[in-house]
């Protein structure tokens, strides 16, 4: 297949183009590198560094790529700079996305596997672990954006028979990851334990999440290629992990073990968020492989390799 992964020099996106690459694919990248990293590109993808805010130049990739399949893991997401500039926050989640497809929906376009986010879209969820079915409620201008691209690409499937895949990721981490994002967390923690410091918890570090491996991720883009399945899938472990035990994997993995310290609670902070996975297992045949304390002394060793070439 011929298929452009914007994004694709991001932390999860150019895993994803490797796995592509690796599975025999012809893939395109189109990043503008402004968070992600050109080195992490494979040199068997072609990178284009363009901002998918200029309608022009994504135009002229699209045109010279005519991909079948867009992964689309291009983004702004940060939550908290969506909130304090939500214009900013939709012109590059919804108004660069919407170039993107409308470009790409000319070229022959046949599928779209969209990174959207399951720790946003159902806001402050009744049910956990959350499945596709329950209400969708974000509280930031990030989550409502992400929701938005959904509802969008629900059109492009009515109006133009564009398949699409939402995967409705937890808080995904791994090798490459940057401290931006909700699981950014982990590599904040891991360059300061690495650095012998002593990590601050935000609160009471009660709060849970849903940690799923970057692999794991991987896995779920190469089995939608394949799916007649379209519309939303959670994509986590189905486990809830509270900062405090994450401290402590990352302080063994690390092997390093500063006292827990606590300081103020983040206002607004999101209390719980797990979601329920079965979807995908029913529909993709996937599951989570790789548990939390794996997934960390992997992650960690990483970093600290990268350390030491630099």
């Amino acid at each position: 297949m011929k298929i452009l992964v914007s994004g694709g020099a991001g932390f999860i996106g150019s895993h994803i183009v490797d796995a592509y690459v690796d599975a025999g694919h012809d893939v395109a990248v189109i990043d503008d590198c402004s968070t992600g990293n050109a080195a992490n590109v494979s040199p068997r993808a072609r990178l284009h560094r363009v901002d998918l805010r200029d309608r022009a130049a994504v135009a002229a990739v699209v045109a010279r790529e005519r991909p079948e399949v867009i992964s689309h893991h291009a983004a702004q997401l940060d939550v908290r700079r969506s909130v304090a500039d939500p214009v900013f926050d939709a012109q590059v989640n919804l108004i660069g996305f919407l170039n993107l497809l409308e470009e790409a929906r000319q070229h022959g376009l046949r599928l779209v596997v969209f990174a959207s986010s399951g720790g946003v879209v159902y806001g402050e969820s009744q049910r956990l672990p959350t499945r596709e079915e329950d209400p969708t409620e974000p509280i930031s201008p990030y989550g409502v954006a992400k929701l938005a691209s959904e509802r969008y690409l629900h059109y492009y499937a009515h109006v133009y028979g564009i398949r699409s895949v939402c995967l409705r990721y937890a808080n995904v981490y791994g090798p490459r990851q940057n401290p931006h994002g909700e699981a950014g967390v982990i590599a904040i923690f891991t360059g300061l334990l690495l650095d012998r410091g002593e990590p601050v918890i935000n609160g009471p570090g009660k709060q849970t999440r849903d940690y799923v491996f970057v692999g794991d991720v991987v896995r779920a883009n190469l089995l939608a290629l394949d799916s007649d399945y379209a519309g939303p899938l959670n994509i986590g472990s189905g486990v809830e992990t509270d900062v405090n035990h994450l401290f402590a994997l990352l302080c063994e993995a690390a092997e390093h073990h500063p006292p827990e310290r606590h300081g103020p609670a983040k206002a607004g902070e999101q209390l719980r968020s797990v979601l329920d996975p079965a979807r995908a297992r029913e529909v993709l045949g996937w599951r989570p492989a790789t548990p939390l304390a794996d997934g960390l002394r992997r992650t960690v060793a990483w970093f600290r390799e990268r350390r030491a070439a630099a």
